[in-house]
């Protein structure tokens, strides 16, 4: 009797041995399936997260890139604006050569055609008075002299803007003609070097009087005086011209040895343009 208690027990045992260790098996797979959906999830996590984060990163790219495209559209409009006024309110480019040059620059920037028209619609509106060109003349880092070509409809907030960032980057407001006399205005008409050879450009600088020429990899530049902008401009008109404005080049450049100053000086001219009132910086440096 004792011998069939024991197998009883032994068979009874081995089945709960049998059962636990299922039991056993199914918990690990349970767990093990778990397991493997939690990685996945995760998993996916990460890869939505960094989609995520690509898109954020794009995103604010473009919003980045946007802005600086809405900062030149608004200067680009307000010079167009203001050409017509100071003009005389003669819209048409071809009896107007300030509108034109502006309407050219615009156009080189991709600036749309209702842009264009909405900003000389606006010269006659109930604002146009208001706006207002102003040139400050001020002093930065490493000596340098700088002319900070403003157009504004609000003098005193242009004015408050320039100062705070000259504070900022170590620079001064100066007085009137303190720097100007390092610069002269003239006109700049750019080339491209792939559609113009360079006994063009030579003989177009003597054609139009031109005092200086620069060469980059890309571009001719021809400086030539203001005052004859009028008279040449029929000639340049039949060349193929990417861009013709006015600038105030320095006589002469100064050299900065310091790094961190070159640094500074750089930071400083890209805050200025940054400016919604600002329309150019010129800087000897």
């Amino acid at each position: 009797m004792s011998s069939i208690i024991n197998a009883l027990y032994d068979t009874n045992a081995a089945n709960l041995y049998t059962n636990d260790t299922n039991i056993l098996i199914l918990t690990l797979q349970s767990e093990l399936a778990y397991s493997q959906r939690s990685h996945s999830l995760v998993d996916s996590y990460h890869i939505f997260m960094s989609g995520h984060s690509k898109w954020s990163k794009i995103k604010r790219e473009k919003q980045a890139k946007d802005k600086v495209k809405g900062n030149i559209f608004s200067k680009l409009a307000r010079q167009i604006t203001f050409s017509v006024i100071e003009g005389g309110n003669i819209t048409d480019p071809e009896k107007n050569v300030k509108l034109r040059l502006a309407i050219e620059k615009a156009k080189s920037y991709n600036l749309p055609k209702q842009n264009i028209e909405r900003a000389i619609l606006k010269a006659s509106g109930p604002d146009r008075s208001s706006l207002k060109e102003i040139i400050y003349e001020a002093f930065g880092p490493g000596g340098t002299s700088i002319v900070i070509l403003v157009t504004t409809d609000n003098i005193n907030r242009a004015l408050s803007e320039i100062r705070r960032i000259l504070d900022k980057f170590a620079g001064k407001l100066g007085n009137q003609r303190s720097v100007m006399y390092l610069f002269k205005k003239c006109t700049a008409a750019t080339f491209n070097v792939k559609d113009i050879s360079e006994e063009e450009i030579f003989a177009l600088a003597d054609k139009i009087e031109a005092f200086d020429i620069d060469k980059t990899d890309e571009h001719y530049t021809v400086y030539f005086p203001f005052e004859l902008l009028g008279q040449d401009s029929e000639f340049l008109k039949r060349l193929k011209l990417e861009n013709t404005e006015v600038v105030y080049k320095p006589n002469s450049l100064i050299k900065v040895e310091d790094e961190a100053t070159g640094r500074k000086i750089q930071e400083l001219l890209e805050a200025l343009e940054d400016l919604d009132d600002v329309q150019k910086v010129f800087a000897n440096y």
